[in-house]
């Protein structure tokens, strides 16, 4: 019996997915294999910096919402009322680092899952990390 894979996102994986291509490949690479999960605070991030993003890139913003919201049929959006429970012990560990990581951090100990991340603030939060360099490996297993 093989034990389905999964991860946890945080908010940059959702933007690559958004602006790049590399990201949002693999996500429909693995869609069917695999569980991508995301609080719902990192969709929120999302959207407020996709305004922004966009416009740097001279694309409609309007696109890239849309997007988005293509990208939330594969990663599940988690909802804080599941995830605050580990608010405490998820500050403790992403400790001065960035404190508003925390939700990440807070729902891959829900799950008991890795993030996949760019972002070295997780490192050393007692969280297995994946990088989408290397990512695939983990998926591929």
């Amino acid at each position: 019996m093989s034990v389905r894979k999964a991860l946890v996102l945080d908010a940059n994986i959702l933007l690559r997915a958004v602006f790049g291509v590399r990201v949002r490949h693999i996500l429909e690479t693995y869609e069917d294999a695999a569980g991508f999960y995301s609080p719902d605070v990192c969709f929120q991030d999302a959207r407020n910096y996709i305004p922004t993003l966009s416009g740097r890139r001279g694309v409609d913003a309007g696109v890239g919402l849309l997007v988005l919201g293509q990208v939330a049929r594969i990663v599940q959006p988690v909802d804080r009322s599941l995830y605050e429970e580990y608010e405490e012990i998820a500050r403790e560990r992403v400790g001065s680092r960035d404190p508003e990581d925390w939700p990440v951090v807070a729902v891959a100990l829900l799950l008991d899952l890795p993030i996949w991340t760019e972002d070295q603030d997780f490192f050393g939060s007692g969280v297995a990390t994946w990088t989408t360099d290397r990512v695939e490996l983990y998926l591929r297993d």
